[in-house]
């Protein structure tokens, strides 16, 4: 019983993890109505931006305190992905205003193409580190119930509290605030948005600054634990059955979602890899999701689309 919640533990903190690089793709879909293909690219030109600026920061005005250095380069990142959203706003969706999705759809792509390269080009192509103080160290409890006690790791209970931090705000804003409601609004119809006042433009700007912070704190958490190296925008594809699974439109969705694959790839691993030859963490996730299309493509909590002729 101790190594099975052990696993169910670590799973559940992958699967927030997982949650919050798929709150991304949920919050720009429904301001937007497009899913965004740049997400993971997104994630990477944050991560990057932040390790570069705590490596250049205290070299620039020269002081030594990581805290100091970790504060600046993330406000300096965050202002960063703000520009990003301005511009993705001022070049490409302002021009494809009441397009076809598959138009949208297309124009995320060569975005995250365009953040790619100049990821490259400005922060550089090597691998670097993002050090925000998380302690590594793992933690024994419950020495008391269980032979040997539980081993949990540190780093990743820290993680997931600051992303379920974040994912409760998130839900706070969408369901309360004025400027999510119009957020909702942009989704459902452009022009009936913009037909009682709503500015489109502006609603893009802040949704994709928003999509952007989520990005930077989940570049942050994936860059502290396994480096800034362009692979880690392979972290977003696990994102994508998240966001199936839970549901394109639905906050809770990406979160319930996240936690059951998190979960089921690492009890799958575990308990049904001696059987099948082990890996079963690289396609668990698609599999099901797979199976929720064929049996519910809305997902299990998206929003049931009915055209009526």
């Amino acid at each position: 019983m101790g190594f099975f919640l052990e696993t169910l533990f670590g799973g559940l903190m992958v699967g927030m993890l997982y949650a919050l690089v798929a709150l991304g793709f949920v919050l720009i879909f429904k301001a937007s109505g497009v899913f965004n293909f740049a997400q993971g690219a997104m994630v990477l030109f944050a991560a990057l931006a932040m390790a570069r600026f705590s490596e250049w920061f205290p070299l620039w005005f020269g002081f030594s305190s990581l805290v100091l250095a970790n504060i600046l380069a993330f406000i300096a990142a965050a202002l960063c992905m703000v520009g990003v959203a301005w511009l993705v706003e001022r070049f490409a969706l302002r021009r494809l205003v009441n397009q076809e999705g598959i138009t949208l759809l297309m124009a995320t792509l060569g975005i995250g193409n365009v953040l790619d390269g100049a990821g490259q080009l400005i922060f550089g192509s090597a691998a670097y580190k993002i050090d925000v103080g998380m302690p590594k160290d793992p933690l024994l409890v419950l020495e008391n119930i269980f032979e040997g006690g539980l081993l949990l790791n540190k780093e990743d209970m820290y993680s997931a509290v600051a992303a379920g931090t974040l994912v409760i705000l998130l839900t706070l804003f969408f369901q309360k605030t004025r400027t999510g409601r119009a957020l909702r609004a942009v989704a459902d119809d452009h022009q009936a948005a913009q037909s009682i006042g709503i500015p489109l433009g502006r609603i893009w700007v802040i949704v994709w600054s928003v999509g952007g912070i989520v990005a930077l704190v989940a570049g942050v958490i994936w860059g502290s634990k396994l480096g800034v190296q362009y692979s880690i925008s392979l972290v977003a594809l696990k994102a994508f059955p998240v966001v199936i699974l839970g549901g394109l439109t639905s906050v809770p969705g990406a979160i319930l979602g996240g936690l059951i694959i998190g979960v089921g790839e690492k009890l799958s691993e575990i308990y049904l890899g001696p059987y099948v030859g082990g890996g079963i963490e690289n396609w668990f996730a698609y599999v099901l999701a797979l199976a929720v299309l064929l049996i519910r493509p809305q997902g299990l909590f998206g929003d049931k689309i009915i055209d009526r002729v």
